[in-house]
């Protein structure tokens, strides 16, 4: 990887202000590579195959089919291959579909840059930026790359990832010539993995991938990302699995040596074989393919309800959302601010004040809020005498923002901000042209003002002014001694169907909880507006007061936080999380981007900053509670459908397992050869592969989800045995009834095993009535084919080969009571184990 050298990038900037030419573009991208801070972590699909093929007990039935094939045993060791590779092909066929779907679906929310290409502006995704193309900042972008500042204008850059200064940091475009080496000292340059806060810039990137600093940290860093619940719980899974096949490993070879001493000593390899084969039917392989391949078709289901995620893991945990945290605007309200009203300190109408309230929104350089749009489309005054001379950016711990301009000799700060933050920094107020001191009787007045206003749902801004004198900058110590001028009062209506949503959500097991920077006077007056019960308001200023244990208290009884902070918000989410909630966040703002993080789910929108919608895992194409419902239950279908092939693989499985090792003690020979144990998981597995395609229960999506390992332990005690005991049944009636050959035992519990087992799907895939609950189509299809084809195997001219004979017409009479009986037996103890997914 070659990158040109700081020198050479800035005389071939100096060349030429068109930017880079979209050739010189491609071939720099082939030189230097992706603009990847780390390796990617898609696999490569030979290095995928291999991961598939290095299975463990993939090799150990690899070398067994060898070893078969040196001893003579030709066919076992061909039907071992063809297994093995039948498997390995259907797993990595169905993974590379699922994930490639995946990646479409992220591609469409992948992060992109403004560069300057071919002398004009373009959108071009992030990962193709080069060293020495000019890219264009402004407040809420992330940072595509290390980059030297051409020119900036109150450029606030939040680089806490980088430097640990939890404030922004301001830069100044300086000298192109100079450098430093320190990171903090740095003004000039901005960097790969920060954002920025305020302001706006051009800058020559110098940089990208991992020869930028944040690259080099993360080329370093090692440590794997957070495991997720959905992570954790297969994790357990799958800890659970390994030592119920190792001890059962352990049990069959060693009893076989100590019962059939003689047969053991002549044959160690099939007993090993028998064995290993076990293994196999009681391992879930089919796991990584079944989980992959019902999260790929529910993000593509998703998808298709505009909702786009970004991680496959994510969408188990977005169905297990039961507490939701939101502002109310563009959540409860529709987001599209109106300027209804400007009046005086007193609540009387001020036009005078509107043009003050314009000079400010049109010359900040943050991002412009609903606000200041708001503001902007309301009129355009004669501003034409004022020229700007500086900003100090909005915060939102002061929640304020002040621009100073002058006109003529005279030079004003006018700052716009929440009413309570801009009244404190006030000492006296304009009423029709006159001022007056703001002594506490006058201060109450124009607080009940805006508090008037807020209880009739406006949004308000103050404005506040105040003559400066001439200086380089200006500076937050600036921000005193205003002139309160008076109220800005806007109007965002409520969404129409924000009550009928609410409810649903509420029907379905997810309380919404507003935290809201705005007052509580308004957010009381929209909670009524839409039915959402607020009750007591928390406010910021009281959660600050709150210890950390008393906070997760008031969080799960509060549904409405007014006045809080980023951090604030961040406290509440933390909280809510150390009582076991699962809690998803959705917001759109730079001051976001923590408490998307924190949340168990992220959640953004698609027109949110560049910063928040990195920080999420879900983005939202619409903004609407209606849509995120509509993705909540996807997420929950999905996870329902992993959740059968779990509890199919630890059910009837393990039930059949166990039945092996147990017979393999008292008969005189194998009950089942190792390739037809092999060859009947390999059927079963195929029956399942189509549990991606299956309905789910709405009793089952009307409430979240968590992972229970207990209920898969429980299914593996309780529904195992009761398998087990239908098979010691047919080993009874096999040897006494049907007087059956070794050839025709081992075909007749190959049925009955193959047509309990995969049968039972049709019963454990509901909580509820089986014959109310309908699979679909593909998922009866394919259990009924392979059922029928495991009862025509034995009548087929490949049955001498696997060892089958024909089966006498009485022992299907048998096999329809007994599969019947079966399903009728784990019907009932199916309902009292999951009693709790219906109730």
């Amino acid at each position: 990887m070659t990158q040109p050298t700081l020198t050479d990038l800035y005389q071939q900037h100096r060349a030429t202000a068109q930017g880079l030419t979209s050739a010189e573009a491609s071939k720099r991208l082939t030189e230097a590579g992706p603009n990847e801070p780390a390796p990617a972590q898609q696999v490569a699909l030979l290095r995928q195959l291999a991961q598939f093929v290095v299975n463990p007990l993939v090799v150990i039935l690899l070398i067994a089919s060898l070893i078969a094939g040196l001893l003579g045993e030709v066919v076992n060791a061909l039907i071992i291959v063809v297994m093995v590779v039948l498997s390995i092909a259907l797993n990595f066929l169905q993974t590379s579909r699922s994930q490639k779907a995946a990646e479409r679906l992220r591609a469409e929310v992948a992060p992109t840059a403004t560069v300057l290409r071919d002398g004009q502006w373009k959108e071009v995704p992030r990962r193709e930026i080069v060293p020495g193309d000019v890219i264009r900042l402004a407040a809420g972008d992330l940072i595509p790359a290390d980059a030297r500042l051409i020119e900036e204008h109150d450029l606030h850059v939040q680089q806490a990832a980088l430097t640990g200064e939890s404030l922004p940091a301001e830069k100044e475009a300086g000298d192109l010539d100079s450098a430093t080496d320190a990171l903090v000292d740095a003004r000039n340059r901005v960097y790969l993995g920060t954002f920025v806060v305020s302001g706006t810039a051009t800058a020559l990137v110098i940089a990208t991938g991992r020869v930028t600093v944040f690259g080099e940290i993360a080329t370093r860093l090692t440590a794997k990302a957070p495991e997720t619940e959905f992570e954790r719980g297969v994790r357990h899974f799958g800890l659970l699995i390994m030592r119920t096949v190792v001890f059962l490993v352990l049990f069959v070879f060693i009893a076989n040596a100590a019962f059939h001493t003689e047969g053991f000593l002549q044959n160690p390899f099939e007993s090993l074989l028998f064995a290993v084969a076990l293994a196999v039917g009681l391992t879930p392989e089919f796991l990584p393919m079944i989980t992959t391949v019902t999260l790929g078709q529910g993000a593509l289901r998703m998808a298709r309800q505009k909702v786009i995620v970004k991680h496959l893991a994510a969408i188990q945990n977005f169905g297990s959302i039961d507490v939701l945290c939101s502002d109310k605007t563009g959540t409860l309200t529709r987001g599209d601010m109106t300027l209804d009203c400007l009046v005086n300190p007193l609540g009387a109408p001020s036009e005078p004040l509107f043009p003050l309230a314009y000079l400010n929104s049109f010359y900040e350089t943050g991002i412009k809020s609903p606000l200041d749009v708001a503001i902007l489309r309301h009129g355009a005054p004669d501003v034409a005498a004022y020229r700007k001379l500086d900003e100090i950016p909005f915060d939102f711990e002061r929640r304020c923002l002040s621009v100073v301009v002058a006109a003529g000799e005279q030079r004003l700060l006018i700052t716009k901000g929440a009413p309570e933050s801009v009244l404190a920094r006030c000492i006296s107020f304009k009423v029709d042209g006159q001022v007056h001191p703001l002594d506490e009787q006058a201060r109450k007045q124009c607080q009940v003002a805006y508090q008037g206003l807020s209880a009739k749902g406006y949004r308000l801004l103050a404005v506040g002014t105040r003559v400066v004198p001439v200086q380089d900058a200006y500076r937050l110590a600036d921000e005193r001694d205003l002139v309160l001028e008076g109220y800005l009062a806007f109007f965002d209506p409520p969404l129409t169907d924000a009550a009928d949503t609410l409810e649903a959500l509420s029907q379905d097991g997810v309380q919404v909880k507003i935290l809201t920077g705005d007052n509580e006077l308004v957010t009381q007056h929209v909670c009524i507006q839409v039915g959402l019960n607020a009750g007591r308001v928390v406010l910021g200023e009281e959660v600050d007061r709150m210890s950390d244990a008393a906070l997760a208290h008031v969080a799960e009884q509060t549904t409405v936080f007014a006045r809080v902070s980023p951090t604030q918000k961040n406290r509440i989410i933390l909280a809510l999380k150390s009582r076991k909630h699962v809690v998803g966040y959705m917001g759109d703002g730079i001051n976001d981007a923590p408490s998307l993080h924190t949340a168990d789910v992220g959640i953004s929108v698609s027109t949110a900053v560049d910063v928040a919608k990195d920080a999420a895992e879900i983005i939202l194409m619409e903004r609407s509670l209606r849509v995120l419902h509509q993705g909540i239950l996807e997420g929950r279908k999905a996870f329902g459908n992993v959740m059968k092939y779990l509890l199919m693989g630890t059910s009837s499985n393990f039930g059949n397992m166990f039945s092996m090792a147990g017979a393999a003690i008292f008969l005189p020979f194998l009950p089942m050869l190792p390739t037809q144990i092999l060859l009947n998981n390999f059927l079963y597995d195929l029956a399942q592969v189509t549990i991606p395609t299956d309905n789910v229960d709405a009793s089952f999506i009307q409430k979240p989800h968590r992972w229970d390992i207990r209920l898969i332990r429980n299914f593996m005690l309780f529904i195992g045995p009761i398998s087990s005991i239908f098979d010691f049944l047919t080993f009874f009636l096999m040897v006494r009834v049907f007087q059956a050959s070794e050839s025709l035992f081992h075909t007749g519990w190959f049925v009955e095993s193959l047509a309990t087992q995969t049968l039972v799907l049709f019963v454990i895939r509901t909580a509820g009535n089986p014959l109310r609950s309908r699979p679909s189509r593909p998922l009866a299809i394919t259990t009924l084919v392979i059922v029928a084809f495991g009862i025509l195997l034995p009548f087929t001219p490949i049955a001498d080969p696997l060892g089958f004979t024909p089966l006498p017409l009485s022992y299907f009479a048998f096999l329809v009571g007994m599969t019947t009986l079966y399903l009728l037996l784990v019907e009932v103890v199916k309902r009292r184990l999951m009693q709790h997914m219906v109730s």
